[in-house]
């Protein structure tokens, strides 16, 4: 039975960049796991502090860019060997020069689709709605602040604590989030 009130987690509010880096640094040395920043900007060093895992997104542009190279190059062999051969001016079935263009093409057709795709799978999108959008004080994470959030799911979660610890960080404010 879930309780009357659940809650995804607390949320504390920074003034700077520096702040909110350190908090993340400091959070995670006391052990939290669980933790998300938002900032209205890319903030240099903060997915070094929150111990991000490393970004998978170039490996799945390589990925596609072979595949779509890969797809093209012998799309052109089986067309031009296999399926309709077609001798033109006693040049060879298997002419690999003219099929670079194409090749090429479909090279970087197929990286860009992965990329893209790769990219919002990746990112949890098409993702509307979130917890942390009940906060009123949220809004102003595209504009000038920035927000520190432990969730309640993590496993040193506790209210009362958590709430102290992210006032000690220097933090305007530490905000309840609803689920």
């Amino acid at each position: 039975m879930k309780p009357a009130n659940p809650m995804y987690g607390l949320m504390a509010e920074f003034d700077s960049v520096e702040k909110l880096v350190a908090a993340a640094r400091q959070a995670r040395e006391a052990g939290y796991a669980r933790l998300d920043a938002l900032a209205p900007f890319a903030v240099e060093g903060l997915d070094d502090a929150l111990r991000l895992p490393r970004n998978r997104v170039p490996l799945i542009f390589l990925l596609g860019g072979i595949f779509g190279g890969l797809t093209g190059f012998f799309m052109q062999v089986y067309s031009c060997c296999y399926s309709y051969p077609i001798n033109v001016g006693g040049r060879p079935l298997y002419s690999w020069p003219a099929f670079i263009p194409i090749t090429f093409e479909l090279t970087i057709l197929g990286a860009g689709l992965a990329g893209a795709f790769g990219m919002l799978a990746l990112n949890g999108f098409p993702h509307p709605y979130h917890p942390v959008f009940n906060v009123p004080q949220f809004d102003l994470a595209s504009q000038s602040r920035f927000f520190l959030c432990i969730e309640s799911s993590d496993p040193k979660f506790d209210l009362e604590q958590t709430r102290a610890f992210l006032r000690s960080l220097q933090s305007l404010d530490v905000y309840e989030v609803p689920a």
